[in-house]
C-alpha cells in the first residue's frame, strides 16, 4: 500500500484534496483526527492533547492499512503535529518525533497557501501561513522524503499529485 500524506498550514485545502484524490482513485482516505478530537472537547486544547491526537491519527491510519487497496490518502499526520507543537509550544513530544521517523509515507503533498484562508472555530493563525509553509518545506527537506507542492485550484492540484503518483507507481485514475 502506498501512503500519501497531505500536509501544510491550516486552511490550505488538505481535506478537500484528500477527499478528491480518494474519489479520483476510488479508495478510502483517513480524515484529520484532530478535528474530531477537538470537537469533542469542552475546553480549549492543550499541549498534552497533541499527543492524544497523534495517537488517534495513527490508530485511524493503521485501521485503513488493513484494507486491500493500493493507495491510502492521509489528511495530516505526524509532521503537522510536530510543526504545530513546536510553533505553538516550543517543543514536541518525543513519541510524535519517533513516529514521524518510523512512519514515513511514500509521498508527502505539501498544500500551498495560494487558496484563501477560511475561518472556522479550529483555525488560529491566518497571518502566519507563509511562515508555516516555509517551516513545512524545510522539515520535508530535512526528512529527505519525496514530496510535491500542490498549488492552484483543485483540478490543478489533482493533476500535480496524479503526475507524481504516475512516477511513483504507475497509478491511473
Amino acid at each position: 500500500m502506498y501512503q500519501i500524506v497531505l500536509t501544510g498550514p491550516e486552511s490550505t485545502g488538505k481535506s478537500t484534496l484528500a477527499k478528491a484524490l480518494a474519489d479520483r482513485y476510488n479508495v478510502s482516505w483517513v480524515p484529520e483526527y484532530a478535528r474530531y478530537y477537538i470537537d469533542q472537547l469542552d475546553q480549549p486544547y492543550h499541549k498534552a492533547d497533541l499527543l492524544q491526537i497523534a495517537k488517534g491519527q495513527l490508530e485511524k491510519v493503521q485501521q485503513h492499512q488493513a484494507s486491500n487497496q493500493q493507495l491510502l490518502f492521509i489528511d495530516t499526520f505526524m509532521l503537522v503535529l510536530k510543526v504545530w507543537s513546536e510553533y505553538k509550544y516550543g517543543d514536541c513530544d518525543p513519541w510524535i518525533l519517533e513516529q514521524l521517523q518510523q512512519n514515513k509515507p511514500d509521498l508527502y503533498v505539501l498544500c500551498d497557501i495560494d487558496v484563501p484562508w477560511q475561518y472556522d472555530e479550529q483555525r488560529e493563525h491566518p497571518h502566519v501561513r507563509a511562515k508555516l509553509f516555509n517551516i513545512y518545506k524545510n522539515e520535508l527537506t530535512q526528512l529527505s522524503v519525496p514530496y510535491v507542492i500542490a498549488s492552484g485550484n483543485l483540478t490543478q492540484r489533482l493533476d500535480q499529485v496524479h503526475h507524481q503518483l504516475q512516477a511513483l507507481g504507475g497509478f491511473e485514475s
